[in-house]
């Protein structure tokens, strides 16, 4: 996917597209993640429509917290385990979106050494 150590710095065009990828990648997660959140929610708890399933599942992706408070059990289970799925795919995100310009800063220093 990346270019290896020994061959030159990516062309700026070329660089652009891996970085629209890695956002489109990102964006699909998020995509899914959301799409989890609202199926789990709307179908462990029988009191939440699909717009309130909506707005706790981006709530909560977002790091903001719950909006309704949901007492089945099942529900109570969904959300703690969403929750902990949630921080993760924070730090997925930000490491996807992230990844381009860490990988060409590395790149770059490593060229200017080998150049030495």
């Amino acid at each position: 996917m990346y270019e290896r150590r020994t061959d030159k710095l990516l062309p700026i065009a070329e660089f652009r597209l891996r970085v629209v990828r890695h956002f489109l990648l990102a964006l699909g997660l998020v995509a899914g993640a959301l799409f989890i959140g609202v199926l789990g929610y709307h179908f462990t708890e029988p009191k939440l429509g699909w717009l309130d399933a909506l707005l706790n599942a981006s709530m909560i992706l977002g790091g903001m917290g719950p909006v309704d408070h949901v007492e089945n059990p099942a529900a109570k289970v969904f959300a703690s385990f969403y929750a902990l799925f949630s921080g993760i795919m924070f730090i997925t995100v930000a490491s996807v979106l992230t990844a381009p310009f860490a990988h060409r800063l590395l790149h770059h220093f490593h060229l200017q050494d080998t150049k030495k």
